[in-house]
């Protein structure tokens, strides 16, 4: 089963890159425009249902991920796109469909920023909770948002966003806790410095590309700095946030998060079996498995494996959430990390 849903995401990206890319060809290639016929609308309405309903049907199967709100944003930017692939003077009989594409497109956008607003609005109150909270930064800050705005996806992209700018701007005075109940995922690893290595590259290609491109293609330039830039921010604020929130093992729950990319809280409750045997720990891991892994050059396996008795949410990279059964840690202090949770899980059992 978890082979045919890798197959099927496969084979929907590679369809959606064929009918994109097919399309740009079709209108900006010397051998897609001899073979236009003399009467092109024909193909240009084709083109036209590929990119607003062909291409977004293929993108909600990738991402496996289905909504009727997330279409109707993907059929709207796939007539934004037609726009710019298709030239002006094939689109000149279907203006209508094209500005319908922008009207959509402008809604989402006034309602976005009326969200925006009520966020802003919403800060000193999440603030307050936050303050308030004995919890990581991470989880507090998710929770306040949460019980705000618990079924708003752009406010908590937005959150996310807003942490990874804090992170890598804002907690360089900050150190991070050194109590007994919290434990760090990073030490025992060249994880950091294989961070730090890509965040010079990234500047190294930036400054390269910049140069090679701005004479040649000043937008596309412009487009690959600003990328270029975000992802230096991402990396400098996931370091911090590795480091400045270990795993917190409370009296009733787990607090994990590795970096920006993920973060869960585990309530002992919620956990069927401690799995510590080594053959079982270095086999694969399958999707229905959670890592807080610090990877490096080297294979490493986790020092143990959580097994859960039903599935437990995830907050990953960008707010998104996810269920997982299993969650393997790997941490700097193994033997005192599995001693304080076999320790808190017993406890939890006798006094239910």
């Amino acid at each position: 089963m978890v082979l045919h849903k890798k197959t099927v995401s496969f084979v929907a990206l590679f369809l959606l890159l064929l009918v994109i890319s097919s399309n740009y060809v079709l209108y900006h290639s010397s051998f897609g425009l001899q073979s236009l016929p003399g009467n092109f609308n024909g193909v240009v309405v084709g083109s036209i249902l590929d990119l607003s309903l062909v291409a977004p049907l293929l993108f909600l199967a990738w991402q496996r991920k289905f909504s009727l709100k997330y279409f109707i944003v993907l059929m709207a930017t796939g007539l934004i796109a037609a726009r710019f692939i298709i030239p002006s003077e094939y689109l000149a009989s279907f203006q209508s469909v094209m500005w319908l594409g922008v009207g959509i497109e402008g809604l989402l956008i006034l309602f976005e920023l009326s969200l925006l607003f009520m966020l802003v609005k919403n800060v000193p109150p999440i603030l307050r909770r936050i303050k308030s909270s004995s919890l990581p930064l991470l989880f507090s800050f998710s929770r306040a948002v949460n019980e705000k705005f618990p079924k708003q996806p752009f406010i908590h992209v937005l959150c996310s966003e807003m942490l990874m700018f804090y992170y890598a701007f804002g907690t360089w005075k900050k150190q991070p806790s050194t109590e007994e109940n919290t434990f760090t995922l990073y030490k025992r690893s060249s994880f950091v410095t294989f961070q730090i290595m890509i965040i010079h590259a990234i500047v190294i290609e930036t400054l390269g590309l910049h140069w090679l491109l701005h004479n040649t293609s000043m937008t596309l330039s412009i487009v690959l700095l600003i990328l270029n830039i975000y992802s230096i921010i991402f990396f400098i604020g996931d370091i911090q946030a590795l480091r400045l929130n270990p795993l917190r093992v409370e009296e009733d729950r787990i607090y994990i998060s590795f970096g920006l990319a993920k973060r869960m809280e585990i309530s002992f409750k919620d956990i069927e079996e401690i799995i510590e045997d080594a053959h079982i720990l270095q086999q694969k891991v399958p999707n229905t498995t959670i890592e807080f892994i610090a990877r490096d050059f080297e294979t490493v396996h986790p020092d143990l494996l959580l097994t859960l008795k039903s599935p437990v949410e995830a907050t990953l990279f960008m707010g998104i959430k996810k269920k997982y059964q299993q969650v393997a840690i790997r941490v700097d202090d193994p033997h005192a990390f599995k001693k304080i949770v076999k320790e808190r899980l017993e406890k939890n059992k006798q006094n239910m």
